[in-house]
């Protein structure tokens, strides 16, 4: 078993304020988010693996459970496709040291037999050690993405769930409660302007609301409909 950290691993994880589980609306996947926050808190499950499509979730919920996690004095580890693309395969040596990992965007670099087998041995130390691994995904485990029979059991050896999307009430509900996180007041009319004229996943519509949080005080102008339309066009 290594006994050292890889020197690329990015661990200065710094908490945010933005993505918390305070901040996450829920909705139906309220009991993943429990089990999560009880994982960062080292009250529950050790292994937790999330899919989905975009934008439901899956990051807010890790990067919310490290900051949990590493206001609680614990270490973490949040790793991206960003990070981990272009890199060999052994930079997991010695990964299992940290007290919470997080891993995302997996089917974008589980790619290759060195991956899988480095994943599969991460799973095994992570859990002689006693520490938590969270996985996101945009495929189940079971899915043929996931080429080593192994890895495929160790990937649901912890609850696996499927993030669901939210309601228009909730999607209402995570505006609001971004834009307050912004310091923007986010008027009524303007949040359902944005939830009929533009897409409504959430990703998009997070995107939307920091270009007009930008708009709005470059301008020195409050948060209305025909701001909107200067900023996006439309009639």
């Amino acid at each position: 078993m290594s006994s050292y950290l890889h020197p690329q691993l990015p661990l200065g994880f710094e908490p945010s304020e933005l993505f918390t589980f305070e901040s996450f609306v829920a909705g139906k996947n309220d009991v993943v988010a429990g089990l999560a926050q009880q994982a960062a808190l080292n009250n529950g499950e050790t292994q937790l693996y999330f899919w989905g499509g975009g934008a439901l979730g899956k990051s807010h919920l890790l990067q919310a459970s490290c900051n949990l996690a590493a206001k609680n004095q614990q270490t973490v580890c949040y790793l991206t496709q960003a990070e981990i693309i272009g890199q060999s395969a052994d930079m997991f040596d010695g990964l299992e040291q940290v007290e919470l990992i997080c891993l995302d965007d997996i089917e974008t670099w589980l790619t290759g037999n060195d991956w899988e087998v480095a994943l599969f041995d991460l799973i095994n130390r992570v859990r002689e050690n006693n520490h938590r691994l969270m996985m996101a995904s945009a495929h189940p485990p079971v899915e043929a993405f996931v080429k080593l029979p192994d890895l495929r059991s160790r990937l649901s050896w912890g609850p696996v769930f499927q993030l669901q999307t939210l309601s228009d009430k909730e999607k209402f509900q995570a505006l609001h409660f971004r834009a307050k996180q912004s310091g923007l007041e986010l008027p009524e009319n303007v949040a359902d302007y944005l939830m009929q004229r533009y897409p409504r996943d959430m990703f998009g519509l997070f995107e939307r609301l920091a270009m007009l949080d930008k708009a709005s005080m470059a301008m020195q102008r409050r948060l209305t409909i025909p701001l909107v339309k200067s900023v996006f066009g439309g009639e």
